[in-house]
């Protein structure tokens, strides 16, 4: 069972680039490192934007610097709706912990949006730059980290 998993997954990855183009999601164009947001963009290349970016787009995570801690913040995604430029995430919403402070959320779990903690808009504005509008916590625009 296990070999059958293996060449089952190596048959996947070895598929035509034509279908791994045709499956991107279609959050695809955003994935990578971005520095800025909470702070007007620095460096865009190098070790210093690759290793210490705000944001981190993945297919499935979206991950967030903290200025509270010292760990990324990562949020699932739950859907993502698409547009001309733009991308509506839905986050999967936190479980409630047990325990005296288990109804608190840390005040960065989200992004600052109107649509609260689970939502976040982004905007297209140039090929490596986007935005969160109205999106208090990330009130500067961001940059794609590029090479190293």
């Amino acid at each position: 069972m296990r070999r059958w998993v293996l060449v089952v997954a190596a048959a996947l990855a070895l598929g035509s680039s034509a279908d791994a183009q045709q499956g991107d999601p279609p959050h695809a164009w955003v994935f990578g490192s971005w520095t800025g947001g909470v702070f007007p963009p620095g460096e865009t290349s190098g070790p210093r934007c690759t290793g210490q970016p705000s944001v981190i787009f993945t297919r499935d995570v979206v991950m967030r610097a903290s200025i509270f801690d010292v760990p990324y913040r990562q949020r699932l995604i739950e859907t993502v709706a698409s547009g001309p430029d733009a991308l509506e995430f839905r986050l999967v919403p936190l479980p409630a912990q047990s325990g005296p402070l288990g109804s608190r959320l840390p005040t960065d779990i989200g992004f600052g949006c109107p649509g609260g903690p689970n939502s976040l808009r982004v905007e297209r504005r140039g090929p490596n730059e986007i935005v969160f509008p109205n999106c208090a916590e990330f009130p500067s625009p961001l940059l794609r980290c590029v090479g190293n």
